[in-house]
């Protein structure tokens, strides 16, 4: 049984290997790569983020950010958009709500709460954050300082 499969394994590489060169030579010459497409002003990082309850007046209010370059209201501008630039890798969506079905501690972080809104990564975003537990502290404190520190 062994011996059998080993052969139709190398019977089919065989045919592979026949039918590959004269499948690429049928297509002709690979086409030249597309140049990477221009960031379009929509594409690039403009959001307003709004807080309010940090009991800290430096926290509070409306600010805008814009990164690429980083600039706006945002009082750490620079790091902010680093940040944002960071979160661009990686799997998750940091601007997603926590999920329904998620598992999260009962703490409460304060009566903080902040929406942002506008564009990132060429997507709109329109998210409420808030400190009402656990999940709700990781996810606000994942995005900082594009929020404001208020531990």
């Amino acid at each position: 049984m062994l011996r059998r499969l080993a052969l139709t394994a190398v019977v089919s590489l065989a045919a592979l290997s026949a039918v590959a060169p004269a499948a690429a030579a049928a297509t002709g010459p690979l086409p030249l790569p597309l140049p990477l497409p221009v960031l379009q002003d929509d594409a690039r990082t403009r959001l307003t983020i709004t807080v309010s309850g940090t009991r800290d007046s430096a926290a509070e209010g409306s600010f805008e950010l814009r990164c690429a370059p980083a600039g706006g209201s945002h009082p750490v501008a620079e790091q902010a958009c680093g940040r944002l630039d960071e979160l661009a890798g990686g799997s998750r969506d940091p601007f997603a709500p926590v999920p329904a079905d998620a598992v999260c501690t009962l703490q409460s972080g304060g009566p903080a709460t902040a929406r942002v809104t506008g564009t990132w990564q060429g997507r709109h975003i329109d998210s409420v954050f808030s400190r009402t537990n656990g999940c709700e502290i990781s996810r606000w404190n994942n995005l900082i300082p594009v929020l404001p520190n208020v531990r």
